[in-house]
Parts: C-alpha cells; structure tokens; sequence
C-alpha cells in the first residue's frame, strides 16, 4: 500500500468517527479491540453517567460467576418475590411465588430487559437486592471499574447509580474473556417462554453484520445506552454508547462507531489501552432528556450530592408566596386596626 493510499484511509476512517461528533448532542462512548484491549476512539469515555439497563450487565456477570463456581446451576429453580413482582416494565410479568429457571432468568434479561428477572437473580445470589447491589459494586471495582457504583441489579433510576462508557466496556470485555460458554447468550435473537417466543429487543445484535449482541438501556436521566460486541474478518470489537437522544439514534452512533472501528489501522503508532487510560471521572452525569423525576440531584463520586439546579427556582416562588401572604396578613391587621378606630370614634359620639 503506497503512502498515499494509506494517508487516504486513515482520513476516511477519521472522517468515520468524526460524522458521529458532528451529527449529534452530547454523548460519551468508546470502541476497544477485544482482542489486546487497545482503544480506538473514544469521546468522554471516564464521564460520570447512568448506566440505566447496562447496569443488567454486571448481574449477568455475578450470574455467570456463580454459574462458573457451582454455586447456582443453569436448570435450578428460583422463586420470584413480591418485591421481584412489583418491579416496573419493562419485565415479564412474573408473580409472587411463580418459578422460572435460571437459564430462563438469564434470556428474559438479555432479551426483554426484564426487570423481574434480574431481580429474581440478584435476590437468589444476595439475598436481598440491596446487598447484591454492594456485591456488585465490589466486584465492578475489583474489576477495575473504578467510578462505578451499583444500587440496584436493573438499572432502574437512582441518582447515585452511576458508571462511565469506559467501565462499562472493561465489564464488556471481562464478560467475553471470563466467561466464553456462557457468552452466546448475549447473541440471542428471542427468548421462548411459557409458549411464547418473545423477540429481543435489541435491533444492533439482529441487524448488524458479525454482531454477537450485549445490551441496551434507557431511562430519562441516561437516554438511550447500548453496548455492543461484533466481529469481522478477524476482528473483535467492544462498543459503549451512552446518552443517545432516541433509540434510532444509539444504534446509528454504534454502527458507525463500530464501522470506523473496523476499518482502523495503526500503522504501528502506539494507542492507549483500556486497562492503563487514565480513569479520573469528570463532573456529575448529565439529565439528558426531559422526562421523568428531576426531584433528587446527580451525585459527585468523592461527595455529597449537589443540589438540585431548580432549587433557585424553588426558593423564589417560596419566597414569593411567603410575601403574598404576609401582604394579605398586613392588609387584615390594618381592616382591624381602622375598623376598631371607627368603633371607638362612633361609641364617643354625642
């Protein structure tokens, strides 16, 4: 390949990477090589985030450790709670005291999401979904997942939930490497239960080429997250992609990223690798969509939470009608005192 061909490729597959900042609002991501680790690209990959249903991610992997240990069995049978049944969609419906297996438990989490299921998994490994949680963010941490922490084992909104694209792509790439016989479960295009063929919900493992799937999420505060793995002509990519402003939009920012990511060379230049880039988390995770409860403020890692940016707000209208009532306090003190004047000036009447 002369200088010039080459010179070419590397400003196309800049170019690549390039359309994705361009095109879109603000969103953090990175693509890794799964063989060795290296990064390829990456836009605020160390930036605080939700993790929303990624955070399913890091249940699966205390699940397949648990797996890996003999500790559970793929055919046990768990028993679903009350608390696992209350849990919001999206989920499967499952009711207090039914019974699904493990393995079942396992494909309702890749594919639906399920919210019933992880939670059956995280009560029958800790207990309580509360201690999994502290499992989980030892376990993120022993993983080198450094700005990561777990308060729950979906995903579900809590402001001190948080993660960066970078953990979540170290927790990606363990899965892969720590856990190969239970990695196709991550490629699963639908999930038979009870009957029912339910579809996965995650369009990149059904539509792009060499996919082997991961994961999706979504609340209000994250928007529209996704991590991916693919492969192509002997390549294995690790995709992050956190804070899309609609579902469409997270899958094209993947693909992209994932096609630049493809058609990379290095040309021998060093690139920093995901397990020595620096890890320092910036700021607090951005709201990125206008829905759902603002009430309670982002966290910083090292403090305490921040206050809410409304609460200025807040305090003026309180201010406000703190003054209306004390004018309309005023305006009776005043009646009473003149219409008292008016009582003694009438009773002195000759």
């Amino acid at each position: 390949m002369t200088k010039v061909k080459l010179t070419l490729l590397i400003l196309n597959v800049i170019g690549l990477f390039a359309v994705s900042e361009v095109s879109y609002g603000r969103y953090t991501a990175i693509i890794i090589n799964a063989n060795n680790g290296d990064v390829l690209h990456e836009v605020e990959a160390t930036q605080s985030w939700y993790p929303a249903s990624l955070t399913k991610l890091m249940t699966l992997y205390m699940t397949f450790d648990a797996l890996k240990s003999g500790q559970i069995h793929l055919h046990d049978t768990l028993t679903v709670s009350t608390h696992a049944s209350r849990q919001p969609n999206s989920k499967l419906g499952l009711r207090r005291g039914e019974h699904l297996s493990v393995e079942d438990a396992i494909l309702a989490t890749i594919t639906r999401s399920a919210n019933d299921a992880a939670v059956v998994l995280a009560e029958h490994l800790g207990d309580t979904e509360e201690h999994f949680a502290v499992n989980m963010t030892t376990k993120a941490h022993s993983l080198g997942m450094y700005n990561t922490r777990f308060k729950n084992a979906t995903g579900l909104p809590n402001n001190w939930q948080v993660t960066t694209s970078r953990d979540m792509a170290v927790l990606a790439w363990k899965a892969q490497r720590n856990f190969p016989e239970y990695y196709h479960y991550f490629s699963a295009h639908n999930f038979n239960y009870k009957g029912t063929v339910l579809r996965s919900i995650n369009k990149f493992t059904a539509n792009y080429p060499g996919a082997e799937g991961m994961k999706t999420g979504f609340t209000c505060g994250s928007g529209f997250n996704l991590i991916g793995a693919a492969h192509q002509n002997g390549k294995h990519l690790i995709g992050v992609v956190m804070g899309g402003m609609s579902s469409k939009e997270r899958y094209q920012l993947m693909m992209q990223k994932m096609d630049a990511g493809f058609a990379y060379q290095t040309n021998g230049n060093p690139v920093k690798n995901i397990t020595t880039m620096p890890t320092n988390s910036a700021g607090t995770p951005p709201y990125q969509l206008d829905c759902g409860n603002r009430t309670a403020a982002p966290p910083k890692l090292t403090s305490a939470p921040i206050k809410h940016k409304n609460t200025r707000r807040i305090k003026t209208k309180i201010k406000a009608r703190n003054k209306k009532t004390a004018k309309k306090t005023n305006l009776k003190k005043t009646k009473t005192i003149s219409r008292k004047k008016t009582e003694r000036t009438n009773f002195h009447k000759p």
